[in-house]
């Protein structure tokens, strides 16, 4: 079991930045107000995440975030009985602490959990709000301060990967994408400490890099891949050696299509 990614905990005292692109704050607000779960949808780095804790400090709510992975089991969230000094204790997940205390769940990339997840968040996703623990005999009823959030990335799902429309229906659908070229500049400016006049070509670039998204590329250059050639950039790295290191090495292992990247990115930012 991956561990790490499960038991992160964090109650945000500050606002993390976060640059709206509709009204997402608002419908955030909204379903938390009257008990609906969110879906949130989108590329890989495109702010889903930022989104998320920046709306759990908003409201001043804990946020436990889990980072779900194929090996990601609904024991795993719920919780499971372990031993602790010679004694069988139950010990809650993630999403059990969230309905027992309440804050956001963020089930970060849900699509890749194993498929027994989605069944424990049906009855947490309709009229009813609660969470059957079998193994307690417990049956927990979320308070009002409790509220669901998934996402994933539309871009990655197959056959074999994608939610089922009974689960879908079940949520309120937020979309994100990456934000106007001159919102990001300042963002990825912000961020990284560089000059939006040496953000500009980088921003060109990566809107360059994501035309090819669907043909060499499977994705294009996230609004975070930006912020980390910025930062290497900001911090004395030469553009080239930035721009290869955090905007196109990240995106393909081959040879032939890095060479075209390359021949792209001399282009626009010589």
């Amino acid at each position: 079991m991956k561990a790490a990614a499960l038991h992160a905990i964090d109650t945000v005292s500050s606002f993390p930045p976060y640059t709206p692109t509709a009204n997402e704050c608002a419908l955030f607000e909204h379903a938390f107000r009257h008990r609906l779960p969110v879906l949130l949808k989108g590329p890989t780095g495109c702010g889903k995440t930022r989104f998320v804790a920046h709306m759990a400090a908003r409201l001043g709510l804990p946020l436990h975030t889990v980072a779900c992975h194929d090996d990601l089991t609904a024991a795993d969230l719920t919780g499971r009985y372990l031993l602790k000094g010679g004694d069988t204790i139950w010990t809650d997940g993630p999403l059990t602490r969230a309905v027992r205390d309440g804050g956001i769940c963020y089930l970060d990339e849900v699509v890749e959990a194993r498929k027994d997840v989605t069944v424990v968040l049906h009855p947490l996703t309709d009229d009813r709000r609660i969470l059957p623990l079998e193994r307690t005999g417990e049956e927990l009823v979320a308070p009002d301060g409790f509220m669901l959030v998934v996402s994933y990335n539309p871009g990655y799902q197959s056959l074999h990967k994608a939610l089922k429309p009974s689960t879908r229906q079940r949520f309120i659908a937020i979309e994100f994408g990456f934000l106007p070229a001159e919102q990001e500049i300042a963002v990825v400016a912000a961020e990284s400490g560089l000059s939006p006049e040496r953000v500009r070509p980088l921003v060109g670039l990566a809107h360059r890099l994501r035309a090819l998204q669907g043909h060499d590329l499977e994705e294009g250059v996230s609004t975070r891949l930006l912020v980390y050639c910025a930062t290497l950039v900001a911090a004395g790295t030469p553009v080239a050696d930035a721009v290869l290191a955090a905007m196109i090495e990240p995106l393909t292992d081959d040879a032939d299509v890095k060479d075209a990247l390359r021949e792209v990115a001399h282009i626009v930012i010589g």
